[in-house]
């Protein structure tokens, strides 16, 4: 075990530790490389962020971004997974075809998206103009919030950011759409067979009979996809730059470190960031557990 242990304490202890004593120290990029241990600690870096307004501002973006992601990416994976559930010709293909999303480089895909979603050439408001009457082409990328009027009510969309949630669901689905498959092939035909036998609808069958026996899949994938897009920056800052209230918390530590050359405050947002991640999934385990599933 020991050439093991040894790379595990090189590649993640000691950088994690390294990062934590950054935390406490004031330290600017220039000063990486001559840094020593031994400088005074301090909590300024921490008074910094905790003062700046953006810290909560860029968690609240963080969590509604992370939130509409997960659920998005999960249902689209578990419609694509019933969709081809069942054998039928060119199958293959089309499972082949859904992982195309998720292998595709991220640089390509982003270029491809910005370039469908701009508003002087892009597809998307070519079609919209064209087909749904759109009065003008919309942003999607560089507009913060519209207005959209539905029965003379007005509701504020944050348009760049469900435009990036839209594209992280998208980009995302075929991870869950691997993990449903793999469970759904598991799965015994007897029990839906007798339901339908005895009246049940299809979607009665999967209501009560299919979708319990994926919920452990799905809680494993809502953890697995909560940890990630909770820390995304590549997607996200390829796609926006952060900008049009599409500003989540990494890409604040993507400017502390930078645009204000601040290895201190950037280490300290870091470590809060993680800090209220591990609660998210401490009190999403506890719930899930009093709900008797098993992790």
């Amino acid at each position: 075990m020991s050439p093991t242990l040894l790379i595990v304490l090189a590649v993640v202890v000691l950088p994690l530790l390294w990062s934590i004593l950054i935390a406490f120290q004031q330290l600017r990029l220039l000063e990486i490389g001559t840094a020593s241990p031994l400088r005074p600690l301090t909590l300024a870096n921490f008074e910094r962020v905790f003062a700046s307004g953006e810290l909560w501002l860029s968690l609240g973006t963080t969590l509604v971004y992370t939130a509409g992601s997960v659920i998005l990416s999960i249902t689209l994976g578990l419609i694509a997974a019933m969709a081809v559930r069942k054998p039928f010709r060119g199958r293959t293909f089309v499972r082949a075809a859904f992982l195309l999303p998720y292998v595709a480089p991220v640089v390509a895909v982003t270029f491809v998206w910005r370039t469908m979603l701009s508003p002087q050439f892009g597809i998307v408001n070519e079609a919209g103009q064209s087909l749904f009457g759109w009065a003008q082409p919309i942003p999607f990328l560089s507009e913060a919030q519209r207005t959209l009027e539905i029965f003379g009510a007005e509701f504020p969309i944050p348009t760049a950011l469900l435009t990036a949630i839209a594209f992280e669901g998208w980009r995302y689905f075929p991870f869950a759409f691997l993990f449903l498959m793999a469970r759904l092939g598991a799965l015994s035909a007897e029990t839906e067979e007798a339901a339908l036998v005895d009246g049940a609808s299809p979607l009665q069958s999967f209501r009560y009979i299919v979708l319990p026996q994926l919920m452990p899949v799905i809680a494993l994938l809502a953890i697995l996809r909560t940890i990630w897009t909770f820390n995304e920056f590549d997607d996200i800052f390829l796609l926006t730059g952060g900008a049009a209230g599409t500003g989540v918390a990494s890409v604040r530590v993507y400017e502390f470190l930078t645009v204000q050359r601040n290895v201190g405050a950037a280490a300290a947002q870091s470590l809060v960031l993680s800090l209220v991640l591990i609660l998210m999934l401490a009190v999403y385990m506890v719930l899930l557990r009093r709900r008797g599933e098993r992790l």
